[in-house]
């Protein structure tokens, strides 16, 4: 045991301690290392590779013809994003006959004057009754000519769209069970167009009869967003013009875009109904203060009409207007809601 002793000295213990760790240490550097250097982790890549090549030419086929029909599919999106880029910068600058003729008015710009004209007459004429000072029927006459005809055709052309996309996803429907049933899409569309209720059976009976002038169905269909130009016509228009291009089961798109169409209905129908009670609190919010100058002008006229016959008055009356307008407008943008 003295021998033992003697040997297993500090500088011998150390050092069989230093070489237990480096033996360690290379241990677990080998099993992390192995693999990369005796080349089984290569090895092992490369049949994987070679596994999930295709293992015959049809394959392969299919591969590049999917590669190419996903290529052609991305450049037709590009090329629609900038088209309708293009298209909502026109949409912002419409002028009055295009306006007219999406609210499906069948109107000339001399229509349209005689049309203001009338209606700058009647409102003056009711000015003058209401009030018998000249210079409030000359501002009654101003916005009859000016303000309510292009009031009249924003209207109409707002009650169009709504009308349009109440009944496009019926249409679409239409076209899906048409095209399962063997039909082709240009028949589909005739039937949409004898079937459908308005404004969706005019629009497409436009397409049809820009066919039989020679112009494509893709170029065709694509030009209904320009007539109506809401995002369900355009998605419309995306899916056929692409499925004209790049090819694949136009059933199975429109009918996806069947569901879409439907549920932004859904979707619309949830914010009209949440926004209900907004609506009508700022209704109630902006009538209030002319109810209350009513009714204190059949309480005490003498009282009320200070407002109207004295410059302070006239200054007050002019900064409530004011004032109101600026909150029925931040009003009007809580409650409106775009998606």
């Amino acid at each position: 045991m003295s021998g033992l002793e003697d040997f297993l000295t500090p500088e011998v213990t150390g050092i069989a301690v230093a070489l237990l760790v480096m033996l360690s240490v290379g241990g677990v550097i080998y099993s992390f290392f192995q693999p990369t250097l005796s080349g089984t982790k290569k090895r092992d890549q490369r049949v994987l590779a070679v596994s999930a090549r295709p293992q015959n030419e049809n394959q392969r086929k299919q591969i590049r013809d999917t590669d190419r029909r996903k290529k052609s599919i991305q450049d037709q999106l590009k090329d629609f994003e900038s088209r309708q880029k293009s298209k909502q910068d026109k949409q912002q600058k419409v002028s009055l006959k295009v306006r007219m003729e999406q609210a499906g008015l069948n109107w000339e710009m001399k229509h349209f004057a005689i049309f203001s004209g009338v209606s700058g007459l009647i409102f003056m004429v009711l000015g003058l009754l209401a009030s018998g000072n000249f210079l409030i029927a000359a501002g009654f006459a101003f916005a009859g000519t000016f303000g309510f005809p292009r009031w009249y055709i924003s209207s109409k052309r707002k009650r169009r769209f709504n009308a349009f996309l109440e009944e496009l996803p019926n249409g679409v429907d239409i076209i899906v069970r048409g095209v399962k049933a063997g039909l082709p899409l240009g028949d589909c569309i005739k039937v949409v167009a004898r079937e459908a209720r308005e404004p969706v059976a005019t629009e497409f009976r436009k397409i049809t009869e820009m066919q039989v002038m020679g112009i494509s169905l893709a170029d065709a269909v694509a030009r209904l967003p320009d007539r109506v130009p809401v995002a369900e016509a355009n998605f419309f228009a995306i899916v056929v013009s692409i499925q004209q291009k790049a090819g694949g089961g136009l059933a199975e798109a429109l009918g996806n875009l069947s569901i879409v169409l439907r549920g932004r209905k859904a979707m619309k129908r949830k914010i009209k109904a949440l926004s209900a009670e907004a609506k009508s609190s700022a209704g109630i919010i902006g009538c209030m203060p002319f109810a209350v100058g009513g009714i204190i002008f059949f309480i005490s006229p003498d009282y009320i009409l200070l407002l109207f016959t004295t410059t302070g008055g006239n200054i007050i009356i002019g900064g409530c207007l004011f004032w109101m307008f600026i909150g029925t407008m931040v009003m009007r943008a809580m409650i409106n809601f775009d998606f």
